[in-house]
């Protein structure tokens, strides 16, 4: 529960950052504003500020700012009452301010992140230490599409379609441009260099085709109750052989474990101290494999940045994060995208809700991204998106005259059912990603 009102009042401040777009730039310019809302449907909350009404309501999915002649009638619509009032109205601007207001809320969305990603810098982010070493493979998944390429352990990523690379964040952000087309991955192996291709190396990464990055066999988490926990295992342990078996990394737990079958163990562990113990301990059959309840120690590092090089570092990051949404948003219209990736409200909330539980940094961090997608997605030129109606004055622009309100309305009947579809499809992307756990 804690997970999800954390994450509403994230959408929340998002949404909030969005509608005082559109209302600050209305008030610039002179337009009277009749409510502004955060959320849809019954008020929650309302008050009564001079002539605007400010409510928050209880679907949390988004909110608008209603201005004076909005519907496009100056004059008929019941809302005019005097001619100072007449010469307020939304529909009595010219079309450039009316862009303006319009454009404003999506803009602000794009500009918070420039803000706040340079405060994330200069507070500490953590990253996994992986992110920054060289692209060694530290595991080839068997079975999987890298598998079945030819990948190794220990092979060495140097370039991706001719693209150099060097760590696996350049290879996790390189891998976007190429989706949806062969990857050819050229690696070191000893002192031999090949090039290897996958079908599709995907949006989700390297790991999602079975090539993970290395991990000690150090343990990170124990499950209460379980043979780890029971036998003694610690946090910090380093876990060097089972039953005489070396072992090299975490990944070679798995098996070892497995040729037990459910008998005892012996495990050589060396305490975070330095001091070596041996514990033995039977591992416990569930769904085909047997486990013992304990999950890795991540590595983690700090970046932490000066001012002056936290507000470098976080528009770089801002720019990016807009390049690779953009990307996104081509790769998925191209077909080179899987729909499936496509997240709606419960995975937001979900994001969200598990970053405000972290730190500071984390949660501008996770603002950043999802106020990028607030803001491209509301300037895609689809009717009664806000980019719809950028459209639309832009074709007011070159005819000299605004279309009809029947056109308009027809071309926001559509573009209501494209939205509806697309959210039936991102809310069905979630609850399958809930019955399958991820």
């Amino acid at each position: 529960m804690l997970t999800i009102l954390a994450g509403i009042a994230i959408l929340g401040f998002l949404v909030f950052v969005h509608e005082l777009g559109h209302f600050t730039v209305a008030k610039l310019a002179g337009v009277k504003v009749l409510k502004f809302s955060i959320g849809f449907g019954p008020r929650l909350l309302s008050r009564q500020w001079g002539e605007t009404e400010y409510m928050i309501c209880a679907i949390p999915l988004g909110g608008y700012v209603l201005m004076l002649g909005e519907g496009g009638a100056i004059e008929g619509d019941g809302e005019v009452e005097t001619p100072e009032d007449a010469s307020r109205s939304f529909a009595a601007k010219p079309v450039g301010i009316r862009s303006l207001i319009i454009a404003a809320g999506p803009l602000t969305n794009l500009i918070l992140p420039f803000l706040i990603l340079p405060l994330a810098y200069m507070l500490g982010v953590s990253v996994p230490a992986y992110i920054e070493q060289p692209a060694a493979t530290g595991y080839v998944v068997s079975g999987s599409p890298a598998a079945a390429a030819g990948f190794q352990a220990n092979d060495r990523i140097v370039a991706i379609n001719s693209s150099p690379v060097s760590t696996w964040e350049s290879v996790n952000n390189i891998l976007l441009s190429h989706a949806g087309t062969t990857l050819e991955i050229e690696v070191q192996r000893a002192q031999e260099q090949l090039v290897l291709s996958l079908p599709d190396g995907g949006i989700d990464g390297l790991m999602a085709v079975g090539l993970l990055p290395p991990q000690e066999a150090v343990v990170g988490t124990l499950a209460a109750g379980m043979p780890a926990d029971t036998a003694g295992l610690e946090v910090g342990d380093r876990i060097l052989a089972i039953d005489g078996q070396s072992v090299n990394s975490w990944y070679d737990l798995k098996d070892l474990i497995r040729t037990g079958a459910g008998s005892g163990q012996s495990f050589q562990v060396q305490r975070a101290d330095g001091n070596l113990t041996t514990l033995t301990m039977t591992a416990e059959a569930k769904d085909g494999e047997y486990i013992i309840g304990i999950s890795p120690q991540m590595k983690m590092i700090e970046k932490r940045y000066a001012p002056l090089a936290a507000i470098g570092a976080g528009w770089n990051r801002a720019n990016e994060l807009i390049e690779l949404t953009y990307l996104f948003i081509g790769k998925l219209f191209t077909g080179h995208v899987s729909s499936d990736n496509i997240g709606g409200p419960i995975s937001v909330v979900q994001i969200a809700g598990q970053a405000a539980q972290t730190d500071v940094a984390s949660i501008f961090l996770i603002l950043a991204f999802l106020s990028i997608q607030l803001g491209i997605l509301n300037l895609l030129p689809i009717p009664i998106l806000d980019g719809g109606h950028l459209f639309f004055n832009l074709i007011e622009v070159i005819i000299r005259r605004p279309l009809s309100l029947r056109i308009r309305e027809i071309a926001q009947q559509v573009g209501l059912a494209l939205l509806l579809l697309l959210m039936l499809l991102a809310f069905y992307n979630d609850i399958t990603r809930l019955v399958m756990g991820g």
